[in-house]
This record gives structure tokens, sequence and C-alpha cells, in this order.
């Protein structure tokens, strides 16, 4: 379930052109695979910093010789680099919850491990607290991202240098009404997003200052301002033809070419593209391409990306919102107690995409401090609990998800709450310092 971004070439079979409806059943018959909810994936990005003083930037030249040394070791799970340097690991598609976890959980250890000996470590945070955005990355994708969305300010430069994040994969589920049919599930995915935000909030700080917000990743993909490019169609009626209408009028983020530039269209939807064909007529390697740079919180990628979840602190942080998405998505019965949870809610989006409704923006601002928000958490981790044996989770991976409902969810906290004490005593024992001297 690997979302790396990469420039690979074009196959011959796509190079030729596509009209509208080629495109429309193409989006429908590839976004959304149905059947019995059976893989689970993870995606989970780390910020790379000095083991010992992570306040201190990395050099790219020390960087690049980490990562050569890392893609010479065997791992299970792909590896990608992000374009500020970032670390990501993608596992592959698993048959149950701890497969998932043991695959990762080793692959980072051999991780941790090789850049432990340059004196790297990974950092689990939402968004980098200390430094500003640094391109590590030179390639003509990121080149006409960058440019693409500088167009509505910074946030897109912090976006892809600067933040990490979890995400989980969970299959479409049934054709066929019921829990587990692809359309509750849609539906449950952008209610339950919002929560997941809450609950996770992770990056309340740029350049050691607080920003107001508990998820500052989430207000930035709110800043880019391009519905089209960091949303998603609003989830009422029936998935497959709200997400092909999204995709054909979501604007082109640019056209690649083999041999110069890439250009960067204005206001060009694909729609339009395949009606104009101009500058050239679109392929199915453009439209493949196309559906890497749309960035809703959740993506349909012939399975669901849950895309929403800030990066965890801790070496094991990630398995909870990975549980807690496995046993809400998989369990049925855990599926009906979340969907009555998050139910209420759906009053709060107005019908707007996420994240751009009022539901996410309190979700990313307050975190659970919103009363109607910890309320539905709170019911969503106990139903999570209860399903984790029937899921196989051991012991353990049960301990980190009630550890995590009583340390923050009951209390209305998140892990940004932490990062935000702890600046608070930093500050007052540096003006404590200051009153003493003088």
């Amino acid at each position: 379930m690997s979302d790396s971004m990469t420039d690979g070439g074009d196959c011959t079979e796509h190079r030729t052109a596509l009209t509208e409806a080629e495109v429309e059943a193409l989006v429908r018959g590839i976004c959304f695979k149905t059947g019995p909810p059976r893989t689970l994936g993870v995606e989970v990005e780390w910020l790379v910093h000095e083991l010992r003083q992570p306040q201190l930037p990395v050099t790219p030249e020390r960087l690049e010789a980490a990562y050569a040394t890392l893609r010479s070791v065997p791992l299970k799970s792909p590896l990608t680099i992000e374009p500020g340097g970032q670390l990501e690991l993608s596992s592959p598609p698993a048959t149950s919850l701890m497969e998932c976890i043991d695959t990762v959980s080793a692959d980072l250890d051999t991780v941790r491990t090789v850049l432990a000996e340059d004196g790297l470590g990974l950092v689990g945070v939402g968004h980098d607290p200390w430094h500003p955005p640094r391109r590590f990355l030179r390639e003509p994708r990121y080149d006409a991202m960058e440019a693409c969305l500088d167009r509505t300010g910074t946030a897109g430069r912090h976006m892809m240098c600067t933040s990490a994040s979890v995400q989980v994969c969970v299959d479409a589920g049934y054709e066929e009404p019921g829990p587990l049919g692809h359309e509750r599930r849609w539906q449950l995915a952008h209610l339950l997003g919002a929560v997941l935000v809450a609950a996770f909030a992770n990056s309340p700080l740029i350049g050691r200052q607080p920003t107001g917000w508990r998820s500052t990743r989430q207000l930035l993909w709110m800043e880019i301002g391009v519905a089209g490019r960091a949303g998603g169609p609003p989830p009422d009626g029936e998935p497959r033809d709200a997400w092909t209408r999204h995709v054909l009028d979501a604007p082109v983020m640019c056209v690649r070419n083999d041999g110069g530039p890439w250009e960067l269209p204005e206001d060009l939807t694909f729609r339009e593209w395949t009606r104009s064909r101009t500058p050239r007529p679109p392929t199915r390697a453009d439209l493949d391409y196309h559906l890497t740079t749309l960035f809703p919180p959740v993506r349909p990628r012939g399975h669901l990306e849950l895309r929403m979840i800030d990066a965890q602190p801790g070496e094991d942080g990630w398995i909870v919102p990975l549980a807690v998405a496995a046993a809400l998505f998989d369990d049925p019965e855990a599926t009906e107690s979340a969907h009555r949870a998050v139910k209420p809610l759906a009053a709060r989006t107005l019908n707007l995409p996420a994240p751009h409704n009022p539901l996410w923006t309190d979700a990313a601002r307050y975190g659970l401090a919103d009363p109607e928000l910890r309320e539905a958490a709170v019911a969503c981790f106990a139903a999570a609990l209860e399903a984790l044996p029937r899921l196989g989770a051991t012991p353990a991976v049960m301990d980190a998800v009630a550890a995590h409902l009583h340390r923050y969810v009951v209390r209305g906290r998140c892990p940004a709450d932490d990062l935000l004490d702890r600046l608070r005593d930093t500050d007052r024992r540096a003006h404590g310092r200051k009153d003493i001297r003088t």
C-alpha cells in the first residue's frame, strides 16, 4: 500500500491519449476496489535529526550518506525519502494487524540502528518545531510541486519539507451495504477522520513558537487553499461518482515533459485537459500521475488512505492510531459503535469537504478540548479496545491504546498539549534565571 512519489517513466500502453469518458471509467475502476476487508497497511513518516540534540539541523551531506547506507539494507517495507529529507516506511499489505505491526517494527529497529551509527535519530512529530522548510530532494516532480503550491503562500513548502504523518490504509469494503460496505466506510472515514485529527494532534509549533493550533499540519493543508488539491468531495452520495467528479474537476499540477521543464498550467482541470487536448493530449500515465498530486485527508487508491494523523511521539507511538483505525474499520461491532459515536458530528461539517469545514477546523485547532470531539473519541477508543482481542492484538498493543485513552482522550488532551506544556516550563525556567541575574 505504498504511496511513494516517484517520477517513473511512462509505459508504452500508457501513452495513448484519453477521452473524458475513458478517464471516468478508469477512475471508477481503480479507486474503489471492493471486497471483504482482508489487508491493512501503514506508512510512517519521521523527521531525521541529531540523536542527542534534535533541535540542531542535519546537513544534506550527512542525510545523503545515511540514506545511501539505508538503501543497501534489506527491509520488508519500502523506504522512500520525502522532499525535505523526511524518512518514510510503507508497509507491504498485511493480512492482520500484528503482521503489519511486527513487519514495520522490525524495519524501524534496523533503520534506527543504521542512523544511530552516524549520530542520527527519528523524531515523531507532525511538524518540525525547530527548523524552517528546506528542500532536500531536487527532482522535476518536487520543483513543479513547489512552484505550484507557492501560488497560495508558504504552506506548501512546510507541508513538503517539515511535516510528518502516520497514514493508515484500509480496504475499501464490501460492494453491498452494511457496516463494512464501501459507502458506509467512506462516510465513516470523513467523520472519524476529524476525531483522529483531534486525538492524535501533535504539531503545535513552528519556529519554536505556538501557532494556536494543536495540529498545525492540518492547518497547513487548509492554507494551501485549493480544495481540489488538498481537500476532497463532500462525503455524502455515492463515493465513486463523487470521487470521479473530483478527479476530473481538480486542477492539473503540471504537464510533464521528458526533454525539458515541466509546464505549470494555471486553472486547468483534468476535465478541461481531456477536452482541449492542449498543450498535448493527456494519457493514462498523466492520469496516474494526476491522482498522486491530489492530497485529500481520505484518498481512495483502490483502498482508503487515512492521511490525517500527525506523526506520533515515542518509538512505538505510531502503533496506537494504526490499531485504533484497524479496529474501527475492520471489526463490524466496532464499526457500528464508531458510526453511532461520530454520526452527531455530521451537522458540523455543513456538508463541506474535509478538511475545509468547521468540524475539521475545530479538531485541528482545539484537539480534544472540544467537548463533542472528546465524547466521540472516548466512545471510539472504548470500541477499539473491545475489538482488538478479536483482531489478535497482543496485550502490549492493547496496553498502548489504553494508555493513550487514559493519558489523553479522557482528559481532553492530545500529544500536542505535552509539547506546549514543555515549552511553557522551559519559558518559566528561562524567565526565572533572568530574574535571579537581575
